[in-house]
């Protein structure tokens, strides 16, 4: 929440009522608690049963110890202060003092087993995820919103961290704490008892019925905090404040995020008197309880004679035995509600983990001692959904060290062909072979090692040059990392940079133009030198001197290896051995330029409007008057270099 906390009310939840009810929607989806949702479950604290199996014996002697200094304090009074017997009082005083301290020091010894136990299935979980959504396929993640899983490696497994180390080992304190202290009581005096359990519906009912209140209070406070969060991450990012700059939104926006604190600020004040009112009903109830027993025991005591004799010291410690059980009462009249939010972040984990990857190896698949880069596609068809086919009966060929350019309309299944040749997809028919063996019978990380993708939208992580250049080859030498650079065109700009190759890029390389992170883009895949390559064609978008820039890049990266690429410019097309135009999921022509002009309808409406007008009207603002008032001279004539510019060839 962009550091911002939720409001107090939602951090933490001793005390009765302090829990938020079910919303409907979680009890519409509650999980049912079946024989093996719990032992999945269970399975997480198997590795460490000796630990768990010592916690449940470290709250059995807690709970045992925390009866003690109640019953010490009603000896105090009846064998010390009344009888007079001051030896007594001092030694029962000093045995108290070392039941306090060993009941703490095992308090510390039970949290640190807790929050061992908890921080380490956290850690497997969490683990476990990232190594499952690891090997989901790309259709995974363009489905998935991102933030729900972020949610769930965080949030999500961050809840059951704190399952283990309260939900689960409170509830057995809990009843622990409870049931010993319903037993000394009823030791002590079964009157008494009685009247103190008959107490505990009036203590519970009305405290609930305020926490209630609030937290409907506190909920509607929850979503304000939501909002406020949601305008700021959408303001005060950067994009947002480039929009929001851009169209004079600077007032509107205040206006917004002003009515939206205003709103929230007047709810906290409210959250706040009907936090005051809740205690106030504890408060009340609390004082109350031990009242009645001081008046019931008084009558014991004083006028009826029923049951065991009752002394001053027994009644003290029966009201020290009743705010003892008081506690975990309304703990556990509130257990279906952490039950059924523990089960259901742990149904949500499972969800996740129970996805089937997509795109896995074969249990035969191979590692290729070498791969040459033949490619094939053989009647392929490729569909993202049932309702319609992306790719329809696609067949060609690509002989190695080749380049082909990959031409069409929009939507016509460029990019879809492209993400086949790394198996980002599988194809629903037909395949795709690489020196004649399918793609699907050569191990994943075999083939995709053997594989580079550049695309239009270059991704630098927020991290130094260096580091983005060897996320392709982890042991490549200094030398090797500056001469892929060279080769990319980038090596100079770098070492202009403040810290040269150490210089941090900036999330998503932002602190570079759009030119410069292509080069090192491309840097990284002349790295990884793979025998083919796959180039959804990163000039599209870019200025004519950073495209030329990236031209003179790519150059090297095309020698001696086989390349598919998409086109948007006249110079890739032309540039590349042949081209292979796709029209609706279809290959519908292939050849060269010149012949494709004369022969195929489809790539010369794409010359005339992909092409050769986009390149017409970029040409225009640079046609100026001759200062003698006749035209410039014309252009030199082109030159014969192996990746000309497009206005060569107009």
């Amino acid at each position: 929440m962009n550091g911002m906390g939720p409001p107090p009310a939602f951090r933490g939840g001793g005390g009765p009522g302090r829990r938020r009810p079910l919303t409907d929607e979680e009890k519409a989806q509650r999980p049912k608690l079946t024989g093996p949702l719990v032992r999945r479950i269970l399975s997480y604290l198997k590795p460490y049963w000796k630990r768990v199996l010592l916690v449940m014996v470290i709250i059995l002697i807690s709970a045992g110890l925390g009866l003690l200094p109640s019953m010490l304090t009603g000896k105090m009074i009846d064998d010390g202060l009344v009888a007079g017997n001051y030896a007594m009082l001092v030694q029962l005083v000093i045995i108290s003092l070392c039941v306090v301290l060993a009941s703490n020091l095992i308090s510390i010894f039970q949290s640190y087993l807790n929050a061992y136990i908890a921080q380490n299935i956290s850690y497997d979980m969490k683990n476990e995820m990232y190594r499952h959504l690891s090997q989901m396929s790309h259709r995974f993640y363009t489905n998935q919103p991102q933030g729900e899983l972020i949610t769930r490696m965080t949030s999500d497994i961050g809840g059951v961290q704190s399952v283990i180390s309260s939900t689960m080992t409170g509830l057995l304190a809990n009843i622990a704490v409870l049931v010993t202290s319903l037993v000394a009581m009823y030791r002590i005096h079964w009157v008494l008892a009685t009247v103190g359990v008959l107490l505990l519906p009036f203590f519970v009912l009305p405290a609930r019925i305020v926490g209630r209140y609030r937290w409907k209070i506190a909920s509607r406070t929850q979503e304000k905090w939501d909002e406020t969060s949601q305008i700021l991450n959408e303001t005060m990012s950067v994009s947002g404040q480039l929009l929001v700059k851009l169209f004079c939104k600077e007032d509107s926006e205040y206006e917004r995020y002003h009515t939206v604190n205003g709103e929230t600020r007047n709810l906290s004040i409210k959250e706040t008197i009907a936090h005051g009112w809740f205690h106030m009903a504890i408060s009340t109830f609390i004082g109350i309880g031990p009242l009645l027993m001081y008046l019931v025991g008084g009558v014991l005591m004083l006028r009826w004679d029923i049951g065991p004799a009752m002394t001053v010291g027994g009644i003290t410690t029966m009201v020290a035995l009743l705010n003892r059980m008081f506690r975990p009462v309304d703990q556990l009249l509130n257990i279906s509600v952490d039950v059924t939010r523990s089960l259901a972040l742990f149904a949500r984990i499972f969800s996740y983990l129970d996805m089937e990857p997509e795109i896995v190896d074969r249990p035969d698949a191979v590692t290729p001692d070498h791969i040459k880069g033949d490619l094939a596609f053989e009647r392929v068809t490729f569909a993202y959904n049932e309702d319609k086919t992306t790719l329809n009966e696609v067949s060609f060929t690509v002989e190695s060290g080749k380049t082909l350019a990959i031409v069409g309309a929009s939507g016509a299944g460029k990019s879809t062909l492209i993400s086949l040749i790394p198996r980002l997809y599988d194809v629903t028919g037909g395949r795709v072979t690489v020196d004649g063996t399918d793609l699907r019978d050569i191990r994943l990380a075999a083939l995709r090692q053997s594989v580079g993708m550049v695309t239009q939208d270059t991704y630098l992580f927020n991290d130094t040059v260096r580091a983005n250049l060897l996320y392709a080859k982890e042991d490549a030498t200094e030398q090797e990392m500056m001469e892929a650079c060279r080769k990319a065109n980038i090596h100079d700009f770098i070492m202009s940079l403040p810290d040269g190759y150490d210089t941090v890029v900036g999330n998503r390389g932002l602190k570079l133009s759009g030119g410069e992170k292509q080069r090192v883009s491309l840097a990284r895949v002349i790295l990884k030198d793979p025998p083919i390559l796959v180039l959804d064609e990163a000039t599209s978008s870019l200025d004519s001197i950073s495209e030329s820039q990236i031209q003179e890049a790519i150059r090297p990266l095309l020698e001696n290896r086989t390349a598919l690429v998409v086109a948007h410019r006249l110079s890739t097309v032309l540039s590349a051995d042949e081209i292979l135009v796709l029209d609706e999921g279809q290959v519908v022509a292939r050849g060269t330029h010149a012949d494709l002009l004369k022969a195929s309808p489809h790539y010369r409406e794409l010359y005339e409007t992909q092409f050769l007008r986009p390149l017409e009207q970029q040409k225009e603002p640079r046609h100026r008057p001759h200062p003698h008032g006749e035209d410039a001279p014309p252009p030199p004539p082109p030159s014969h270099a192996a990746f000309a510019t497009d206005e060569q060839y107009i």
